[in-house]
C-alpha cells in the first residue's frame, strides 16, 4: 500500500516528518485559529478547517489527491510518499482513507512546490463535500 504525506516543503528520502506545531500565516484567521485550538468559521456560521484532533500524530493517507491539497495549503508544501513510524491509527476525523502514526519516514518526494488551480480546488471541494456527505449519514 502506498503511503502518501502533503506539507513542509525541502523533506528528502529518509527524512522523519514528526508532529509539529500548525503552520500560522501572519495575518491568517484561519491560521490563528487552528493554533489556539479554536474552528474558524465563515460569515455564515460554517465551519472552516477544525484544528487537529490528534496533534501529537502525523497523518499519513492512500488518497494522493487529498495529501496534495495539504501540501498546497503549506505555501508550496511539497507531496511525499511516506513509510509510517510505530502502529497505525485510523484517523476518525477524515471521510477518506487516513491514518495517524508517531511519525512518517518520507520513502521519495512525488512532487515538489504543490500549487493546485481553482479548478483543481472546486473539483477536490465538491469530491470532499460528497464522502462529508456519505461519511456522516
Amino acid at each position: 500500500m502506498r503511503y502518501w504525506h502533503g506539507g513542509v516543503p525541502g523533506l528528502k528520502p529518509g527524512d522523519l516528518i514528526t508532529p509539529h506545531a500548525p503552520n500560522v500565516i501572519d495575518g491568517c484567521a484561519v491560521c490563528e485559529a487552528r493554533a489556539a485550538g479554536r474552528t474558524a468559521t465563515t460569515a455564515g456560521g460554517r465551519p472552516i478547517d477544525p484544528p487537529t484532533g490528534r496533534p501529537d500524530r502525523v497523518y499519513i493517507t492512500t488518497d494522493r489527491d487529498y495529501a496534495r491539497f495539504y501540501a498546497s495549503r503549506y505555501w508550496l508544501g511539497d507531496l511525499y510518499t511516506v513509510e509510517p513510524v510505530g502502529e497505525l491509527e485510523p484517523s476518525t476525523e477524515d471521510p477518506f482513507p487516513t491514518w495517524c502514526a508517531a511519525a512518517a519516514r518520507v520513502t521519495s518526494v512525488y512532487t515538489r512546490a504543490v500549487r493546485l488551480t481553482p479548478h483543481q480546488r472546486r473539483t477536490l471541494l465538491r469530491h470532499w463535500g460528497q464522502a462529508d456527505r456519505a461519511y456522516s449519514r
